[in-house]
Parts: structure tokens; sequence; C-alpha cells
């Protein structure tokens, strides 16, 4: 039995799915299990990752645990992951590339939460592996309104450059890491196929709906104030603005991780946008 968190999530939700598929008894854990809306025969329970205490009916009978940190912050970590030890052997953690194996080396505050929590996981004993994927294609779903509205997204760092990753993909080497043996102490870079900037990534996505889409550069400055606005914290969008900077000199590379761990090809970002088409539309 395997419990997945972050159950009705995009990489939680596709997870669930292929476990199903592939036959593997599922619980889901939900804050709302009731409109948790899984496929037929997932045990949907009731449980938070922020109150330990509720967490022990969830875990009862459970082998193995995919973990997906729900906060900014791994202070709340340790008490989870005691819990989870008590009755999992096995973990896969949801954590990013960027994570330093030396520890106490200079971090933005998103990779230093996964760093911490990658170390708190370290010391329980658990057998465990962690997927630190890159940018994930989902994340473009933050431009769906503009698009929607008039076809024009309105952004800084155009010529950042990911290799973004199919939420699909990250799941199916969950899958792998979760049933089989051999991913014990692992930490896998999970990638898409290409490097496209995040202009080309407007222009794949208006091919795919069948609009003409623009990309209109905006001050990092603009920027941040709309991030503070929709309620980062101040570290986190100067984090991840500063990221974004960076990817324009040094775009991120492109790991065959995928392909190796499940013998298919990494899907594109324009596989990703026809899946999630509607969205833009």
């Amino acid at each position: 039995m395997i419990l997945v968190t972050g159950a009705t999530g995009n990489v939680g939700r596709s997870l669930v799915s292929q476990l199903r598929n592939a036959g593997v008894a599922v619980r889901a854990l939900a804050r709302t299990p009731e409109s948790a809306a899984l496929p037929d025969g997932v045990e949907a329970v009731r449980g938070d990752l922020t109150a330990p205490d509720t967490l022990e009916a969830a875990l009862d009978g459970i082998d193995a645990v995919f973990l997906v940190w729900p906060a900014l912050s791994a202070e709340t970590a340790p008490p989870v992951l005691d819990v989870i030890a008590r009755h999992a052997r096995r973990i896969v953690y949801l954590s990013a590339h960027g994570v330093p194996d030396e520890p106490g080396r200079e971090v933005d505050p998103i990779i230093g939460f996964h760093s911490a929590v990658e170390r708190s996981i370290e010391g329980t004993g658990l057998e465990w592996t962690f997927l630190r994927a890159g940018g994930f294609a989902a994340n473009t779903l933050g431009w769906a309104a503009q698009i929607r509205a008039d076809g024009v997204v309105r952004w800084p760092y155009g010529e950042a450059a990911r290799s973004l990753v199919h939420e699909h993909d990250i799941a199916a080497v969950a899958v792998r890491a979760l049933t089989e043996d051999g991913h014990a102490g692992a930490k896998y870079h999970l990638t898409g196929p290409e490097v496209l900037t995040q202009a080309e990534q407007v222009r794949v996505i208006g091919e795919v709906i069948g609009r003409p889409l623009r990309w209109e550069e905006i001050s990092r400055e603009t920027a941040r104030e709309r991030m503070l606005a929709e309620g980062w914290p101040a570290a986190f969008a100067d984090g991840a603005l500063d990221a974004w900077a960076g990817l324009v000199a040094r775009p991120e590379v492109v790991s065959p991780a995928v392909e190796k761990l499940t013998g298919t090809p990494a899907r594109t970002f324009r596989e990703w946008a026809a899946d999630h088409a509607d969205a833009f539309r």
C-alpha cells in the first residue's frame, strides 16, 4: 500500500492514476477527501501534513510514501517524518534541481527549504529517493489568464531558457522509485527533452491552441510588485527572479533520467501544451 500526499495536485493526481493503472494499492492523503475526485478504487483519507497528529490513521498499513511538501518552510518536517518512519519503510520526495549535496552552501529560499527537507529525510533511517525536478511545465499555467484575455504574456526574462518537465514523467519515475528496489539513496534530476526560452514556450502554446500569442517583456521591478501583490513572500519572489535571470545566461540542462528510468522518452513541452490546451483557450 502506497500513500500519496499532494494527491490532488498535478504530479500527485497523475501518480495516483498511474499507480492504480499498474494495479498498486493506493491511499491518497487529502484535507477534504470528499471532494478529491480521485479514480475509482483509490482510498482517499483525511490528513494534513501541517498537523502531524492527523497522519497516524492514514499511515496505518502503509509501506511507501510519496511526499510533496506543502509549505515554504521545513520547520515542521521532522515531526511529520517521525510519524512516517513509524509506519513506512520507503519514501520518495519531490524535491528540486539545485539542492546542493554539500550541506551549508548558500542557496535561494526555494531551494533552501527543499534542502532542509532532504536533510531531515536522510536522518530518519527510511529508504529514500529524491526526485530533483527541474522547471515544471505546469508552472506556465500561471500565464493562462493573460493568454485567454488578450493573447499577450507580460512577464520578465523572456530569454530565460528551461527544459520543462511534464508532470506525467515525474509521476512515471515516482512509480518506479516507489514500487521497485534499487532506487534507495538516488537523487534523480528530472527534465524535459528540450530547452526553450519563456518566449518560445508562449509561441508553442499559441501554435497548439491555434492563436497567435505574443511575449511582452516587463521589468523585474514590475514583476516583483505583481508577485508581492499575489502573496509571494519577498525573499521567495527575489529568489525566483534571480533564478530566471540566471537562466538567461545559463540555460537549464537536459537530463536523460526520465527515459533511462522509464524506458520512454520524456514528453516535449508541445505535448504538455496539447494535454492542457483547454486551460489556455
